[in-house]
């Protein structure tokens, strides 16, 4: 677990949050409320997508219009076993990591786990693992179109 979140708020504009990832060196931020409880997460992806399909400037989307909305987390007690199938089972390459009031306290992530893994000649038993919950993440959720039956 990474425990230094970048967060944001609904209310930012994305060229605050893309410069928070620029200057960061990362792909997401947690959207947290007032109560540092996670709301939302949102990717570079979800950046430009917002300004294309919303055809505005960054400084003139806010961050609650391009924002996941459903978001999984796991607790700090969750096994790493876990947390796998949770990527898995939602497709993501990141988890919010909440405490026991609910609010944020770290993010897990997938190179977090292949480090650990990699760092450690004990976990290398954990690579098989890693590799299944790789590959159910990156499995296409719609038939690719250009592939004929």
């Amino acid at each position: 677990m990474t425990r230094n979140v970048f967060v944001c708020h609904p209310k930012d504009s994305l060229e605050q949050v893309a410069h928070l990832m620029w200057d960061g060196d990362v792909g997401c931020a947690v959207v947290t409320g007032a109560d540092r409880k996670p709301v939302g997460m949102i990717t570079d992806r979800d950046l430009a997508m917002a300004a294309y399909t919303q055809g505005a400037l960054l400084r003139d989307i806010r961050v609650e219009t391009a924002m996941a909305t459903k978001i999984w987390a796991c607790s700090v007690n969750d096994s790493l076993k876990e947390v796998e199938h949770k990527m898995r089972t939602a497709q993501v390459r990141r988890l919010p990591v909440v405490g026991f009031g609910g609010e944020l306290v770290g993010i897990v992530t997938l190179g977090d786990i292949a480090r650990s893994a990699h760092s450690s000649p004990s976990r290398l038993t954990e690579l098989p693992g890693l590799a299944s919950t790789l590959a159910g993440i990156t499995e296409r959720r719609r038939p690719d179109p250009s592939i004929a039956d």
